[in-house]
């Protein structure tokens, strides 16, 4: 991974994320902010599991794997990291080593990284970033703890829409009755993240396409008719 330290263009970067968007440039100098501006090429590895690498990622550009190896080998899929969100080290506890391994996915990332002793310095000279972080930490734990949710009690059509529906969401996609994903999720990947296989995905999303609830184009998947799609899922709880 390369760095960037030029300060006029670190705040530049920084502003981008929400819990900074209103800090100016006194109290960027202020508040010392001490952090790295990374890039990596699409499939390097940010970190590994075990790594203790005691830091706080904000992405900037690009989607990040999070992952880990199972007992069998087999890689699975706990998250795609989108533009705006956080990862890395989120308990906030120092040396807190975790299984999981995070990589550029698809194409070239951009991050912003402090270490847990700047980020925290952070926060308690600034009580409202505190409170910004805090609900941006939790709108994500909800997130994740909707999609556990899922995989445990509902269908995979049920599953398979609330995932597009959550991505549609999180990308500001939804116009109406009309939704947008960007395509850069392989069947393959989809199925991981919902506790499926790739030819279940396949099927289901073939017959959603039949049914002209989504459609296909080399860059985006677009959901036709929100409405009806969600009550796809409501259908089968």
């Amino acid at each position: 991974m390369t760095e960037t330290n030029s300060c006029d263009t670190k705040l530049l970067l920084i502003r981008g994320f929400d819990i900074f968007q209103h800090i100016t440039e006194e109290e960027y100098e202020e508040l010392d902010l001490v952090h790295n501006f990374l890039e990596a090429s699409d499939g390097e590895y940010i970190y590994f599991p075990f790594q203790n690498h005691n830091k706080l990622y904000f992405a900037k550009d690009g989607f990040i794997k999070l992952g880990y190896i199972d007992e069998q080998g087999t890689e699975v899929i706990k998250e795609i990291i989108q533009k705006g969100e956080v990862f890395g080290q989120l308990t906030l506890e120092k040396n807190n080593d975790q299984d999981e391994f995070a990589q550029a996915y698809k194409s070239d990332v951009s991050l912003c990284a402090f270490t847990m002793e700047d980020f925290l310095k952070i926060l308690h000279r600034k009580p409202e970033l505190a409170i910004a972080f805090s609900f941006h930490l939790g709108n994500k734990l909800r997130k994740v703890e909707n999609r556990l949710l899922n995989i445990l009690n509902k269908d995979v059509k049920s599953r398979l829409v609330q995932l597009f529906l959550q991505l549609a969401a999180d990308n500001k996609g939804i116009n109406g009755n009309i939704a947008t994903i960007e395509r850069f999720l392989t069947h393959e990947d989809i199925a991981k993240l919902i506790g499926s296989s790739r030819q279940t995905v396949t099927t289901t999303l073939n017959q959603f396409e039949k049914q002209n609830l989504i459609s296909f184009s080399k860059k985006l998947v677009t959901i036709n008719d929100v409405v009806s799609f969600k009550k796809i899922a409501e259908a089968v709880n």
